[in-house]
């Protein structure tokens, strides 16, 4: 057993372990990242040699988490960790899309990457050090890659930037940003922060590439160690040159000339496809499949070369727009009639219908992670259909995209909520896309921020989000920055960098990158150009409508949240839940209670206003203090021979003495009063031990002395 360790130290007493040699040897490639007690197994595995045809890079990425890592049993009926949660989706996408542009363009096989976090340590978080595992995964095996890269977390805590902080500081974090890159690039940004400013974001962004840098730097050591410096030969794709050169003589300026037609979507494709048919058809009957399917891709990269040279030469886009131009924008709130909130939001050819639906907090979604486990009162997710794109394809469910897009939307809004008692609803947001052609994401986070503030929910402030595009020449130095870009611009382009905000600053981004080379000077002017389009499209919302409605819809439910104090919640609650039972069903609402920060949190929940009266009123009487001089309408509740209990507010009784009932004097309290009698009582006093003394006499007139006798 060879087993290498490698460290590094991150500047603060924390240092990053990474272990080979020791477990799972018979994968192509394995590691053991290891910070404080978090350790994660990465293994990587590819085939030899590729499946014939195949034309892409058949990747997965699966992170998972590990009961076990945190002495957790899984819930469910199986016990046992099954599909990945939304959570394990998310980081799983992270270190895909760091990782995918890093292999050879023309590298084919099957190639899968597991991360599994083994141990955890609570406050040390996994998903940053995910990245950095997978890559040290393949920079000790013979895989093809051009890396190494890695990834790591970059928050402003108290004013200060830091690298892979505690679990417990980012709750004061103002920003906090996934970044991956290698040593000489930034390849993708994920994250949310607080209305920051462009220059802020791209500070942050060139400190976390300092501390990528080592971790690379790191890795190639590790590579040295382990001898894995020569990578497997491999030959995945046939090429024919004269039959490249054919395909683009002869359909190279027709493609040019529908790309610059500024046609839609359907007629370019339409019109893309005629022209290969064409070719095809003049070539021989006997042609084989693997030279049709060699000009295809051929046909691919004369699509790309011819779209980009004319955006980069004319300055033309295929829908015929300025670079900084955004597609007209039409939305309307209200559509559905019976949802709590909508609004369908129309960006060109890209179109969600968006719900919004207010629920109580037993609607809140339990998450049973193994290294996060708890609750969440804000869903949003995410659905795209087949026909929003004009295919056939089966509903399975949501997928790894739909997931993916659904987080960034949801990160969007969530920075805009109230909080606190000013929002006691769980809220749920669903997008529908029913038309997509280029960020379908953006326009969920526009039909999102609409649809609250149709609902009547107070956000902060709207929010809208634009998708910027990137094209380049690395020959001749030309770029291109695009806004709002297209389907096609995105699949063509070098960049999908797409920001929202408001109008004080961003409050998240997902970046993608495809190439190298991007200087910070393109990335601020992409930041500035998105900010004006993003303000653009707020301007645009506001049409609609520019604030949250005044009051919830009419037949949306209402939630009043009261404080208590903690030693009422036993009071509310009752012996076996039977007065919060008791009041549920005779007032028809819904009652919550817990205790949080040594104070009772009472929800009440109900589709109609009588209901929330009639129940607000029997919890305030219940934690409500008597107060000495107040007149109360009590109920007898039992008789003694000295007087009477009453009852003046529920479960608070106090003794009307015989000699308080009445100003005329009583022997006896026989047929004076009886139990459920209801009579108005004064608050006399309370003594040390809290007994009350009541009067009844106090309220009724005394009766005048009689006259003295003459004499």
């Amino acid at each position: 057993m060879n087993v290498i360790k490698k460290s590094l130290d991150l500047g603060d007493g924390r240092t990053i372990e990474i272990e080979t040699g020791k477990l799972a040897k018979q994968a192509d490639g394995s590691v053991v990242v290891k910070m404080g007690d978090t350790m994660l197994l990465a293994t990587v595995v590819s085939t030899i040699g590729a499946k014939p045809g195949t034309d892409f890079l058949p990747l997965s990425v699966d992170y998972q988490e590990k009961y076990a890592a945190t002495g957790r049993i899984p819930g469910g009926f199986l016990r046992r960790e099954a599909r990945l949660s939304d959570y394990e989706v998310l980081i799983s996408r992270l270190v895909d899309r760091a990782l995918r542009p890093m292999f050879p363009s023309d590298y084919h096989s099957d190639t899968q990457v597991m991360i599994s976090l083994i141990s955890a340590d609570k406050d040390i978080m996994p998903d940053c050090l995910a990245g950095l595992a997978a890559s040290a995964a393949l920079a000790v095996s013979d895989i093809p890659f051009n890396g190494p890269i890695s990834e790591v977390r970059v928050a402003k805590i108290d004013g200060k930037l830091v690298i892979n902080p505690l679990a417990s500081e980012l709750q004061r974090a103002t920003l906090e940003f996934m970044v991956a890159g290698s040593a000489n690039d930034i390849g993708m940004v994920e994250g949310e922060c607080d209305e920051i400013q462009e220059d802020e974001m791209v500070e942050a962004l060139k400190f976390a590439h300092d501390a990528i840098k080592k971790q690379c730097a790191l890795q190639l050591e590790l590579t040295q160690a382990t001898g894995k410096t020569v990578k497997r030969e491999y030959n995945h794709e046939d090429h024919d040159a004269d039959l490249r050169a054919k395909v683009f003589a002869d359909t190279y300026d027709k493609v040019y000339a529908i790309a610059k037609s500024g046609s839609n979507k359907d007629e370019r494709k339409v019109g893309f496809t005629a022209i290969i048919n064409e070719f095809f058809e003049a070539m021989p009957e006997d042609t084989a499949d693997l030279t049709k399917a060699m000009a295809k891709h051929y046909y691919h990269d004369v699509q790309y070369d011819a779209i980009r040279n004319l955006l980069l030469d004319e300055g033309i886009r295929l829908d015929g727009r300025k670079t900084t131009e955004i597609r007209p924008i039409r939305s309307e709130v209200g559509y559905l009639p019976a949802a709590h909130g909508s609004a369908v939001f129309t960006r060109g050819e890209t179109q969600s219908l968006t719900s919004v639906t207010l629920g109580s907090k037993d609607d809140e979604q339990m998450i049973d992670g193994a290294f996060f486990n708890g609750y969440q009162k804000f869903l949003l997710h995410y659905n795209f259909p087949g026909f929003s794109t004009g295919e056939v394809r089966p509903n399975r469910g949501a997928g790894r995209r739909e997931i993916g897009h659904g987080a960034l939307a949801q990160r969007s809004l969530k920075k805009v909520l109230p909080q606190g008692d000013a929002n006691p609803y769980t809220i749920r947001i669903v997008s529908d896309i029913l038309e997509s052609n280029g960020s379908s994401s953006m326009a969920t986070v526009c039909a999102g921020t609409l649809a609250l503030m149709d609902a009547g929910i107070k956000i902060k402030s709207p929010v809208s989000g634009i998708a910027m595009g990137l094209i380049t020449d690395e020959k001749t130095g030309k770029y291109a920055i695009l806004s709002d870009i297209l389907g096609d611009e995105d699949h063509l382009g070098d960049m999908d960098f797409k920001v929202t905000g408001t109008e004080n600053g961003i409050v998240a981004c997902q970046m993608d990158l495809k190439i190298n080379g991007l200087s910070y000077e393109v990335l601020t002017k992409a930041l500035l150009q998105a900010k004006e389009g993003r303000l653009h499209i707020l301007n645009e919302m506001k049409k609609t409508i520019a604030q949250s409605n005044d009051d919830y819809k009419p037949h949306a439910p209402r939630i009043v949240s009261l404080t208590i104090e903690k030693e009422f919640i036993g009071a509310i609650i009752g012996p076996g839940g039977k007065i919060i039972q008791e009041m549920q069903r005779e007032t028809g609402a819904s009652i919550s209670i817990e205790e949080v920060d040594g104070k009772g949190i009472v929800e009440i929940f109900a589709d109609n206003k009588a209901a929330i009266d009639s129940a607000v009123t029997r919890i305030r009487n219940i934690v409500a203090k008597p107060e000495i001089g107040e007149i109360y309408q009590g109920k007898v509740k039992s008789i003694m021979p000295f007087g009477a209990f009453v009852e003046v507010m529920p479960g608070k009784d106090g003794l009307l003495h015989i000699s308080e009932i009445s100003w005329e004097r009583l022997e006896t309290m026989d047929g004076v009063l009886k139990e459920g009698d209801k009579i108005e009582v004064k608050l006399l006093d309370i003594d040390k031990q809290g007994k009350m003394k009541l009067s009844r006499k106090v309220l009724l007139p005394r009766p005048e002395k009689p006259a003295a006798p003459q004499v």
